[in-house]
């Protein structure tokens, strides 16, 4: 039933995807240009220690709709992530029965959906949406095909460039828009004028989630007046007759591929233009002040497609500081504080609670939730978790306030499957490093490594990690 709970604000989530932690103008990056993000982040808070729950998309993208650990059902890594089961209620889920119009734009990823299934926006509680399935794809969309006519042109390719047709509410559609825009336009049309203006459906409250291909690799794939207004070439899409898919990949990502860093560079700025966009609508409908508007990445940014995470070590599909603590900010001004930084330890897991709490929603109790709403945070009540708990099965993590507990099993093949293939590093072996806010490059190192000196504290943590493990149930 709707709440009873005035000025419930509206929603706007929006997601990035492997967005580099430097990459951002205001944190004096020397190249990345986010003049939105920054406008964003002056009329809000930035969490500068804030988490995605895995180092991969798919985990982390199923803890943050379920406001939960995704190893609760089992999620670990690529080869066993899900969507949270239908015994879960998720985020539009939660809002919807709160009588709030949902809407979904963008990339889907949480494991190996297919047409129909659970996964799919219009199966687990959003209204109305234009989405692509990255599971059809290794992940992948293209930015710039969705069509059959392009799944009959690539051909064998089709698959690893995800140039399948889009689904809006669940039915095929072409689209040979850049999906950035695209996605974009379809969420000001859900958006719409606002309560009082236009049909039902443009009323408020509501919940919009946009979740941005960009800046994913392959980040080539811009229309042609980008590539002119930057005098970056064209870069042509893999072709299966002239060699070996891996290996043309491998010539693709960090440190071969010419022009690679412009090319992200270039997604990202259309990215951020495209959150104008949404800001300046929100503004001109005279609904910003009535609107919680979240933005965060899936995960850290990643060497593939060029991404900057300093001074943090490490990249996407790590442990390491650069895999999973994110760019994350949350605004609405006057209630969140404005041009304000906070250091307290915060996950993805907290938004739903937050989005929750803030719409006057009720959680069912059948399923455990991990994450807790952020707004004693914000007002400075709260320090955030006294610890962040992280595992994908061959790798594991905590992180407390003061440390950093990780581990790395080195019988599993996949430390050097990952150098080779995606050109990075997750460690080995057990490592307890001091950890802050604002980390000194080379804070997670082997010379940084005070386990021996601290056997006391790794006890500690693994204990509390052990724990962790045990009280996840299985729902």
């Amino acid at each position: 039933m709707p709440s009873s709970i005035p000025d419930r604000p509206n929603i706007l989530l929006i997601i990035s995807d492997d967005h580099g932690y430097a990459d951002r103008s205001s944190r004096g990056s020397a190249d990345a240009r986010t003049p939105q993000l920054d406008r964003l982040a002056a009329e809000g808070t930035v969490f500068d220690q804030g988490y995605v729950t895995a180092p991969v998309c798919s985990p982390s993208r199923a803890g943050l709709i379920a406001g939960a650990h995704q190893q609760r059902w089992g999620a670990e890594w690529f080869d066993t992530s899900a969507f949270p089961p239908a015994s879960r209620q998720v985020m539009p889920e939660v809002l919807g029965e709160a009588g709030y119009r949902t809407g979904y734009f963008g990339k889907v990823h949480y494991g190996p959906e297919r047409p129909g299934d659970r996964a799919c926006p219009e199966n687990h509680g959003f209204d109305q949406s234009l989405y692509g399935l990255a599971g059809l794809s290794m992940g992948r969309l293209h930015y710039l095909h969705h069509s059959r006519e392009a799944v009959q042109e690539y051909g064998e390719a089709a698959g690893a460039h995800g140039v399948s047709p889009l689904y809006e509410n669940g039915r095929e559609v072409d689209c040979e828009e850049h999906l950035t825009v695209e996605f974009t336009d379809r969420a000001l049309d859900f958006m719409g004028e606002g309560e009082g203006v236009g049909a039902e459906e443009a009323q408020d409250p509501f919940f919009c989630m946009v979740a941005f291909n960009a800046v994913h690799n392959f980040a080539w794939q811009l229309p042609q007046d980008e590539l002119a207004a930057r005098a970056l070439p064209h870069h042509d899409d893999f072709d299966p007759a002239a060699t070996d898919y891996l290996d043309w990949y491998d010539g693709a990502i960090s440190p071969r591929l010419e022009n690679g860093r412009e090319y992200y560079l270039a997604q990202l700025e259309i990215m951020d233009r495209e959150i104008r966009r949404m800001l300046d609508h929100l503004e001109a409908t005279g609904r910003r002040e009535r609107t919680l508007v979240v933005y965060l990445t899936d995960n850290g940014g990643s060497t593939c497609n060029y991404g900057d995470n300093a001074p943090l070590d490490g990249t996407k599909y790590s442990l390491f500081e650069g895999g999973v603590r994110v760019p994350m900010i949350l605004s609405q001004p006057g209630t969140v504080p404005s041009g304000a930084r906070s250091a307290a330890l915060v996950s993805a897991m907290d938004l739903l609670p937050t989005f929750a709490a803030a719409a006057g929603a009720e959680i069912p109790a059948s399923a455990p939730i991990d994450g807790t709403d952020l707004r004693p945070v914000w007002e400075e009540r709260s320090a955030g978790h006294q610890a962040l708990h992280f595992d994908t099965g061959f790798q594991w993590a905590v992180r407390t306030p003061e440390w950093k507990l990780r581990g790395v099993d080195p019988t599993t093949g996949h430390r050097d499957h990952l150098l080779a293939v995606e050109h990075t590093d997750i460690g080995e072996g057990l490592t307890l490093v001091r950890m802050g806010a604002d980390p000194e490059p080379g804070s997670e190192s082997a010379a940084a490594d005070v386990s021996a000196a601290h056997p006391e504290v790794v006890a500690a943590l693994t204990a509390l990690h052990e724990q962790w493990r045990a009280g996840l149930a299985a729902v």
